[in-house]
């Protein structure tokens, strides 16, 4: 007797299981193939011939073994059945192998683990990802299946609080983490000093806010005042739902704070915000509306995200650094409770740990990410203009107390933002 297979074998990378902007990134560009097996339909009879045949036979096979094995029939019988047990076997196998089974000490032949962060992190970890993957087999002799959501932070910070799986989060600003603490299904994500376990408040990198207008400079913007100035219309995300557009939002109220006090920031923010015909719900979005739809004649915007915008549409657009913007930090985390209930807390930890060396490090200034280690801080000195950075603590008491007095429901933002008509 004699199997029938068809091998449907396709490619999941691309696939979008989480969100609409999850990237799957597999081990060293392996395919992940799903293996379906199918007889032919004229075969099913014969299996289930075998099958009747077999357990009519199993009495006499258990107390006359010699008288059943004598007959050639039966035997053929037997031979098909156990060649029908054998094809299974292998399937099965096969299958495990792909879905993460285990290896002989017990442990999982693949681990998968997913990385929830904010909208212009994409490049720099689809760089990241294999660099830890190869790493974690060469260290731990285990695969590693990486995945990726980019979104506006604070939508993905909304997100995993509902019930997505994130190992780790990655995202634009601390308070975004905060709110794992106290999610909204009432369940302690990860701790409140989640910020103490890795150096630099858990933050491996910093950026901050340029300015990205067209060729030439048209509107001849040079710092902060210039957006308010005759008929310039501004490009930025909505804070509600975008960590960087928060930035952006503080970036422009430290300015004028410093120049004339609450008061003056509060008014000069307002007119910045009148200046904006439509708000996107994260710093890609945004980019997207100024660089392909045209909008605007500034892109307020993470200085790595400008630098992107530069690469992909060269002789299009200038980066305009202003005089003071704020020291963004964007944190990272493991989610403590979502990698413990997976078994991923060992891997989750190490790959936010990696992002520290070296290699790293230099992989981030690539992204135009500033990095945290002064000897490669150092060697990228040339790429990252020189600004006074303002500290999001000394300037605004901390992101729990900034949150709640500029963007929560009620707050400084909602009094001073009116839609364009």
């Amino acid at each position: 007797m004699s199997a029938w297979f068809i091998i449907d074998k396709r490619s999941s990378e691309n696939r979008n299981p989480f969100s609409d902007d999850l990237s799957v990134i597999h081990p060293f560009k392996r395919h992940n193939c799903k293996y379906q097996a199918t007889y032919r339909r004229k075969r099913i009879s014969v299996i289930s011939k075998e099958a009747n045949n077999i357990s009519r036979a199993i009495p006499t096979l258990l107390y006359s073994p010699l008288k059943y094995l004598s007959d050639k029939e039966n035997m053929m019988g037997l031979k098909s059945w156990l060649g029908i047990i054998f094809i299974g076997a292998t399937v099965w196998l096969a299958s495990c192998g792909q879905s993460g089974g285990t290896s002989g000490k017990g442990k999982p032949e693949r681990v998968v683990m997913l990385n929830v962060s904010y909208d212009p992190t994409r490049e720099f970890y689809r760089e990241y990802n294999p660099f830890f993957q190869h790493y974690w087999q060469k260290t731990h002799g285990q695969e590693a299946d990486i995945r990726l959501s980019n979104g506006g932070s604070g939508k993905q910070s909304l997100t995993v609080q509902n019930g997505l799986k994130a190992d780790v989060v990655t995202l634009a600003l601390a308070s975004d983490i905060d709110a794992l603490h106290h999610s909204k299904s009432g369940r302690q994500l990860l701790s409140a000093d989640w910020q103490k376990a890795l150096p630099h408040n858990s933050t491996p990198y910093t950026s901050t806010i340029v300015f990205l207008v067209r060729k030439g400079n048209p509107k001849q913007i040079h710092d902060w005042d210039d957006l308010v100035k005759g008929d310039v219309q501004i490009i930025t995300a909505n804070p509600k739902t975008s960590g960087g557009a928060r930035w952006n939002f503080l970036s422009a109220w430290a300015y004028a704070q410093e120049k004339g006090g609450d008061a003056a920031a509060e008014q000069f923010v307002s007119e910045l915000y009148r200046r904006v015909p439509v708000m996107d719900a994260g710093a890609r979005g945004s980019t997207i509306t100024f660089t392909r739809r045209g909008l605007g004649d500034v892109l307020l915007v993470w200085e790595n995200e400008a630098h992107l915008a530069l690469q992909e549409n060269p002789n299009q657009f200038e980066i305009i650094t202003p005089s003071i913007s704020m020291l963004c930090e964007p944190p990272v985390a493991v989610v403590s409770a979502v990698a413990k209930e997976k078994g991923t807390e060992q891997i989750a930890k190490t790959y936010l740990e990696m992002l520290y060396s070296k290699e790293a490090q230099r992989m981030a200034a690539r992204h135009f990410y500033r990095p945290t280690d002064e000897a490669v801080r150092a060697e990228f000195k040339t790429r990252f203009p020189d600004l006074k950075l303002v500290s999001i603590d000394e300037t605004f008491g901390g992101w729990r107390k900034a949150q709640a007095r500029f963007f929560n429901d009620g707050g400084v933002f909602d009094k001073i933002y009116r839609p364009q008509s």
